[in-house]
């Protein structure tokens, strides 16, 4: 489980897995590239060329051209663009869940004995469930803000493109102050994209605890979202028989123990009234499940999402995979053959 430490209050001010690996051979600095721009920018305005200088626009224009090229080969290049928007659509696909610390509290009964308990127990359920909704509005327009981000990064891609393979020295250097400023805005943008990949903290408002004994909790308590990779299929793994189908998934996380998960199983149907629909949900603990009493010569699909608890926030999407089983008997017999569909 991955926890995001972006401050909700910035999300706010912005409109508003582990995600932390970056490919740093792709990726400019953006102070350097800031303080190159500068640097760039007040030694040529001492040698900034007169009419008559063509050798030396010339070279200005080389000079800067080459300085965009660079940006749109490190930060901005198409790898690293596809890197970016891989995680981001993987991201939209997590489970989101409510964190809270501290986790336990020590409390003391009538016999005067202390226990150690779950702080959800003595958390208010009204004010829980109220901060569940204002983490899922967070991570929402998270998600949102991070795909118009990266929308905008990709356009930008292809002005500063546009500018350095149709523009020539003229039009180049007269849009010079143009190019700068997209430039720098690019570099906010992608300043901005990596902590929008993370979650945040959530900022909480009102009283979770509302025992008079236990209020001073209160103040420690600090709330912030996490994230769980999402369960998929194993393409290969997963084949029918005759009138079953044996299941395989996994996340990313191949260290993380096997948690309560659901198995929705569903008859496809050519939509015909004299067939009613057949479905069912069957719980499951691990990463495999045999799914009996199927149908011969029928399609099915399964779709695996992982059980609802308490701390769960949002996760709308789920994979799924349609298998075929057998018909031919003798088909069961030889694995070789099993292939899925879907």
């Amino acid at each position: 489980m991955r926890t995001w430490t972006l401050d909700a209050k910035s999300v706010e001010t912005w409109g508003q897995g582990s995600w932390e690996h970056q490919d740093h051979r792709n990726q400019l600095s953006f102070g350097s590239m800031a303080r190159n721009l500068n640097e760039f920018e007040s030694s040529l305005e001492s040698t900034a060329p007169s009419g008559e200088d063509d050798s030396a626009s010339w070279e200005q224009y080389l000079e800067r051209r080459n300085l965009v090229l660079q940006f749109l080969h490190s930060s901005l290049s198409l790898h690293h663009l596809q890197h970016q928007r891989n995680k981001a659509e993987l991201l939209k696909k997590c489970c989101f869940y409510l964190e809270i610390e501290p986790k336990h509290v020590n409390m003391i009964d009538l016999n005067y004995e202390m226990h150690c308990i779950d702080i959800l127990e003595v958390i208010d359920p009204i004010q829980w469930e109220r901060m569940k909704k204002v983490g899922k509005n967070q991570a929402q327009i998270q998600l949102s803000l991070l795909t118009d981000l990266l929308e905008q990064l990709e356009q930008g891609r292809e002005e500063l493109s546009c500018c350095v393979e149709t523009w020539d020295m003229v039009t180049f250097l007269s849009g010079w102050e143009g190019i700068m400023q997209r430039l720098f805005k690019l570099s906010e943008y992608m300043e901005t994209l990596i902590p929008l990949q993370v979650p945040g903290q959530l900022y909480v408002k009102h009283r979770l605890v509302s025992r008079a004994d236990l209020t001073p909790l209160n103040h420690n308590i600090r709330l912030s979202l996490s994230t769980k990779m999402p369960l998929i299929f194993d393409r290969k793994g997963s084949f029918a028989g005759k009138d079953w189908a044996k299941l395989k998934w996994s996340d990313e996380n191949q260290e993380s123990p096997p948690e309560q998960c659901e198995l929705h199983i569903k008859l496809l149907t050519n939509g015909s009234q004299a067939e009613p629909e057949y479905s069912r949900f069957q719980p499951v603990t691990s990463n495999m499940c045999i799914v009996q009493d199927l149908q011969p010569g029928r399609p099915y699909k399964f779709t695996i999402s992982r059980s609802l608890t308490r701390t769960f926030v949002f996760g709308d999407w789920h994979d799924s995979i349609t298998l075929k089983t057998k018909t031919d008997a003798a088909e069961d017999g030889d694995s070789s053959t099993w292939m899925p569909e879907g």
